[in-house]
């Protein structure tokens, strides 16, 4: 296992130290006995020039001493000298090593601020430091993606956009070419795709407060079992229509804490989409349960299934399961929304098949209410 950060600095100064010291061990030692032998030729020279009478200031011995203790200092002097610099280029060898990776972080940062999402940090041998460069790249990457969803959710509302617009452009051209007679049946066409581009304004403005966690919650306490109930029975006529039964079992209780607006709004839209998937002759099934300490709606049909690619994808925005019938009414975006609601309650919408041609089963999964 590598050293963490901590442990490594203390290392590192213990080897510059460790390294000042040799170094002036050394020079000592190298140094010393040539000093010393140079102090006791001079010290040799004047004694033949002075001679050792009787009237001389000491002897052999206190000439040795000042010879020792002049090498020693002089040896001293270098060694310390020289054990500075060894040390000081160490320790800029070693911080240079540590703030290499952090210059690098700097400069990464500093250019997906400016928009650069490609930058990259290169990831160091230190766990901290190459964790914190995993970090980096991480955030560079989310912002990179979230980047491109923005670039393309443009590019989606514009399409969506498009062809009601086209729409209402050729009615009111008709309109006033004198093709069209401003009759019911044409205002009436027109204020369907007016309707749509409401709808479509709207959904757009409940996806920007979901994705952003800004949604207004009016929490109260509630049953998910009657809202499920609630739900399919405000639906039961369309099932009526297309020739698709509708099953209910939502007997017992489950108390809630949520707001109860929004909840039918993702039931509703679940309901309506397994609707949607299931041709004539099929069947939908809605069953709500208790999970644990959690309150589940289940919604399953019997429709034209999910490939394993797609469980997740259909949860994107203006995303469209291949095969599957295009609602004139739809957005795109209403399961995105879904789950951006139930998150916003603690839950969360997820999503099973067992393959195109099989069907798909939605799941609401809410905290149940603590009842004391």
């Amino acid at each position: 296992m590598r050293m963490t950060l901590p442990w490594r600095l203390f290392i590192s100064y213990a080897v510059v130290i460790a390294i000042g010291a040799a170094v002036a061990y050394v020079t000592v030692r190298l140094l010393a006995p040539t000093f010393f032998d140079h102090e006791m030729t001079m010290l040799g020279g004047d004694h033949m020039g002075m001679g050792s009478g009787p009237g001389g200031q000491g002897g052999p011995a206190a000439s040795v001493q000042s010879a020792f203790s002049s090498a020693l200092t002089a040896a001293l002097l270098f060694g310390t000298l020289a054990s500075v610099v060894a040390a000081a280029l160490a320790a800029g060898f070693v911080t240079q090593r540590l703030l290499r990776p952090l210059n690098a972080v700097r400069v990464a940062t500093r250019l997906i601020a400016a928009g650069h999402y490609q930058a990259s940090v290169p990831v160091p041998h230190e766990p901290e430091l190459a964790a914190l460069a995993g970090d980096v790249n991480t955030l560079a990457a989310k912002l990179a993606d979230t980047e491109t969803r923005r670039t393309r959710l443009l590019g989606e509302v514009a399409h969506e956009m498009r062809t009601p617009l086209t729409a209402l452009e050729g009615y009111v051209e008709g309109l006033i070419d004198g093709v069209f007679a401003p009759e019911p049946e044409i205002l009436g066409a027109a204020s369907d795709e007016l309707r749509r581009l409401r709808r479509l304004a709207d959904d757009l403005s409940a996806l920007s407060r979901a994705e952003e966690q800004r949604l207004d919650l009016h929490l109260a306490s509630t049953d998910l079992a009657d809202l499920a109930r609630q739900a399919a029975s405000r639906l039961a006529p369309q099932f009526s229509d297309s020739n698709v039964a509708l099953t209910v079992e939502a007997s017992g209780a489950l108390p809630v804490q949520a707001d109860p607006d929004r909840i039918t709004q993702v039931l509703t839209n679940i309901i309506g989409n397994a609707l949607t998937a299931t041709p004539a002759g099929g069947s939908v099934s809605v069953r709500t349960s208790a999970q644990g300490h959690s309150a589940q709606a289940v919604v399953a049909d019997t429709g034209i299934g999910l490939a394993a690619r797609d469980l997740e994808r259909v949860f994107e925005r203006f995303y469209r399961v291949p095969g599957q019938p295009r609602r004139s009414s739809g957005s795109g975006i209403g399961l995105t929304i879904a789950r951006g609601i139930a998150r916003a309650h603690g839950g969360d919408v997820t999503v099973a098949s067992a393959g195109p041609g099989h069907g798909a089963t939605f799941t609401l999964t809410l905290p149940l209410r603590t009842v004391s």
